[in-house]
């Protein structure tokens, strides 16, 4: 066993390929309050590290003049902790750059990620896509993803912190509890 308090990373992956879009507003402000409620429990995540694959296009398809970045990007994806992967809903599924990246990941790439699927999207009836495909696919490349993912409609993104704390009420229990289990911090 290690300490009773564990400091684990938590690493936001936007994958929305334009810049500075809603869906990095949102993750941004689930991982503020993600980071906020592990505070002071057995598990304590450090600051969010933000890699926003729209700025990593390039590298993906191999036409980038910085591929150490994307190694960087890999090695901080894949470090034990806590990741919260979020991607706008296009055609009723994750963004193709966030496919993109995934398929970069080897096999197994996620085991030892405690991952939260998040996403956000136009319609009531795609909101299933965050579980039935984002989430899905999270597990597929090894990730522990413990609870429903969070979709935010974009109705809801004036007042998205509001449904945040809601999805958080529910699934920080067992969160926490996976983060735990891959840190190896006493339950007592």
């Amino acid at each position: 066993m290690t300490s009773s308090v564990a400091e684990l990373p938590l690493t936001v992956l936007i994958g929305n390929p334009k810049p500075h879009s809603r869906t990095r507003t949102v993750a941004l402000a689930a991982a503020a309050a993600l980071h906020a409620r592990l505070t002071g429990g057995p598990i304590t995540v450090d600051s969010p590290t933000v890699v926003d694959l729209s700025e990593l296009t390039a590298e993906l398809v191999g036409q980038g003049s910085r591929p150490e970045t994307l190694d960087e990007v890999l090695e901080a994806v894949r470090r034990p902790g806590l990741l919260l992967v979020a991607s706008p809903t296009f055609k009723a599924a994750y963004s193709g750059l966030l496919k993109l990246f995934v398929d970069v990941l080897p096999r197994g790439a996620l085991v030892g990620v405690v991952a939260v699927p998040l996403m956000t999207a136009a319609r009531a009836g795609h909101q299933h896509v965050v579980d039935t495909h984002l989430g899905a696919l999270l597990a597929e490349v090894g990730a522990c993803v413990p609870t429903p993912g969070l979709c935010v409609l974009e109705r809801e993104f004036d007042t998205a912190e509001v449904g945040i704390e809601r999805w958080l009420d529910r699934a920080a229990p067992a969160v926490t509890g996976a983060l735990v289990d891959v840190s190896g911090v006493s339950r007592r």
